[in-house]
């Protein structure tokens, strides 16, 4: 017999899962943070349907550069230690990064928080890293997107990812077209994993050695936790520079699939890149997890940055000056290799 719709309980939105008025709390406590990293630029406020920026008429012939990237597996450490504020930041930063290698500079950032359960609290101090980030790399967030999703994610999980644009005149894009035979490359030390290869660290750290987020490792010289947190380096900061002075030809952002792949992206036909093992300290990070699996030398360059978080093809009649915008910008940098004639490839030796 069917119920009688007068005698049904009424039900609403929050009896379901999804707290309308806590997220408008939310959102309230997270506007301040944002509009700290507003710009010029910024022609809307937080909260409406779409972000307006305007471009600085500055650029005669701008051409906008996008991306859009998470944090990946390292959220499940972040959730394990409950510790939020980095991985905001991760993730603003690996985006910049992306977009610097074709030498575009960040304008804004927008971000994607999607949770079973808003926490308040946890949501502040993630949108606190991203806000920092971006103050940082001197882009504006201009709003995002938080979704409520019970049911969809483990209690006090969430996912995390973000889109950025930024701006480079027309003929100052950094293609990569203008690499030849004998360019050098320099590497830009990492400062650890950064946001790629959680996976393959996590078994290896976890089941193999066994270790907890609070195990004090003598051969990394602090916590597993700790070293799995260290936030992702921007490179901006330098390449703006090296940018400026017109004296790098490619950059490649050293994320997924390592020096190995990420490489070739940025070749031109009939080169290839020589990198030269030994020429760079490798991480102890690194050096651990190879020693804990038995981590084949091939499996860990294409896995890891293994201490080289961007690469820069210099060429030789330009090496002199590069160096001299890296010393100046307090930058270290390795000479890790050179272009030689091939098929797109990284060769080893």
């Amino acid at each position: 017999m069917a119920q009688d719709p007068s005698k049904t309980a009424t039900i609403t939105y929050a009896d379901a899962g999804v707290d309308i008025d806590r997220a408008n709390r939310t959102k309230k406590r997270i506007k301040y943070l944002a509009h700290k990293t507003f710009t010029k630029g910024v022609l809307s406020e937080i909260g409406g349907f779409g972000g307006l920026f305007s471009v600085d008429k500055k650029y005669l012939d701008p051409v906008l550069v996008s991306s859009v990237d998470g944090v990946g597996t390292k959220l499940k450490i972040a959730f394990e230690m409950n510790l939020h504020q980095t991985v905001g930041a991760d993730l603003v930063n690996h985006c910049v990064n992306d977009i610097a290698v074709q030498g575009a500079a960040p304008l804004f950032f927008m971000d994607y928080l999607a949770t079973g359960k808003l926490e308040p609290e946890i949501a502040e101090k993630i949108i606190e890293g991203l806000a920092s980030a971006c103050k940082h790399n001197g882009c504006a967030l201009i709003g995002g997107e938080t979704a409520e999703m019970p049911g969809f994610y483990p209690d006090g999980e969430y996912d995390l990812a973000g889109f950025i644009v930024g701006v480079v005149e027309r003929d100052k894009i950094i293609t990569g077209a203008s690499v030849e035979a004998g360019d050098v490359v320099l590497g830009l030390p990492s400062n650890g994993l950064h946001t790629n290869g959680y996976s393959l660290a996590r078994k290896l750290l976890f089941e193999v050695g066994h270790y907890t987020l609070d195990t004090y490792v003598n051969e990394i010289k602090g916590k597993v936790g700790n070293e799995l947190l260290r936030t992702h380096k921007s490179y901006w900061p330098v390449i703006r520079k090296l940018v400026a002075a017109e004296c790098v030809s490619a950059m490649a952002h050293i994320t997924g699939g390592g020096i190995t792949e990420n490489l070739p992206r940025v070749l031109p036909k009939g080169t290839a890149g020589v990198i030269e093992i030994g020429s760079w300290p490798v991480l102890p990070i690194f050096e651990h997890l190879q020693e804990l699996g038995n981590v084949p030398q091939d499996e860990m360059l294409r896995t890891f940055n293994m201490g080289v978080g961007m690469l820069l093809v210099i060429p030789g009649k330009k090496f002199k000056k590069a160096q001299g915008v890296l010393e100046r910008a307090g930058e270290k940098a390795y000479t890790v290799g050179r272009i030689v004639k091939g098929d797109r490839k990284v060769m080893y030796t």
